[in-house]
């Protein structure tokens, strides 16, 4: 019996050397821990935990990921957020999705709201993103994270709230945001945009991953109105895309990974299951391990 444990042991141990921590499945994710990580306008804004099963690792990487759907709908329950979180845990990353205030809840986040209440909804997402991370740091303790290697995450609407919660803290607080502790190693953005990547500089620049398409009719691929919109029209507002927050993060010498994707529209949004090994081999070459890449990649 001893001698048959010892060689299931070894074996074990052999498979493991074999994969590679961060890129491969190596293990099964964790049930869900539900935690409330802030009261907001009278609503507990909750997150989920996703945590590799029987994991020994002291310090591990966490991913936190907050779900699209133009600040109206969706949820951190969603089918594909939930596989994304399990992928990542399975991969010996923590994973987190967040629920936040959907303040456009049956109401349009299109051209007919103004410019001056989509910035202030952007403002409002990131913040509730940024106090999510802020308790995952205050509970660091608990589930063994590295606070040094924080990959921030998002799809659309999400994508947005996470690049304006990295990239644009001095654009919304200006030099006394409570935030600037926070130490972002990467970030995943799928079909997002921000106000003003002139806000950009080497004090905040921070590694990323985009997957945007080239004729996206709602999140500007480059330099566009948001949605399109005229100018004769209230919501009217000029956003920066991943394409110039791509060549941004080039001009200061900061590793990105852009996937073009000519002629798709906002579908790309969605998380791309396809690319995971793609995208898990970038994160730990680059959000864990520090090295230096700047790729770029079109998919016709």
């Amino acid at each position: 019996m001893k001698l048959k444990l010892s060689i299931t042991f070894l074996f074990l141990s052999f498979f493991l050397q074999a994969q590679e921590r961060f890129v491969d499945t190596i293990f099964q994710p964790e049930k869900a821990i539900e935690r409330t990580y802030a009261q907001k306008d009278g609503e507990d804004l909750k997150l989920y935990v996703y945590e590799p099963q029987n994991d020994a690792l002291e310090k591990r990487p966490v991913v936190i990921f907050m779900h699209g759907g133009g600040f109206g709908v969706g949820s951190p329950h969603n089918q594909a957020e939930v596989k994304f979180a399990k992928e990542c845990a399975k991969r010996g990353y923590v994973a987190v999705q967040i629920g936040y205030r959907l303040t456009r809840k049956g109401k349009s986040f299109g051209c007919d709201f103004s410019a001056e209440g989509k910035r202030k909804t952007f403002k409002k997402a990131a913040e509730d993103y940024l106090d999510a991370v802020t308790y995952m740091i205050q509970h660091k303790n608990e589930f063994n994270l590295d606070t040094e290697k924080i990959i921030a995450g998002g799809s659309s609407a999400g994508a947005e709230a996470i690049l304006h919660a990295v990239y644009q803290q001095e654009l919304f607080w200006k030099d006394s945001s409570a935030y600037k502790a926070i130490d972002f190693a990467g970030v995943f953005s799928l079909a997002g945009a921000i106000l003003d990547s002139r806000y950009m500089n080497k004090e905040n620049t921070t590694s990323a991953v985009f997957f945007h398409g080239t004729d996206d009719n709602l999140v500007p691929y480059a330099t566009a109105p948001h949605h399109y919109c005229e100018k004769s029209q209230s919501g009217y507002l000029i956003l920066d895309g991943s394409r110039t927050i791509a060549n941004k993060l080039k001009e200061l010498d900061t590793s990105y990974m852009l996937y073009t994707f000519e002629g798709a529209k906002h579908e790309i949004s969605s998380i791309p299951f396809d690319y995971l090994q793609e995208i898990f081999s970038y994160f730990k070459e680059v959000f864990v391990e520090n090295n230096f890449k700047q790729t770029e990649v079109i998919i016709d």
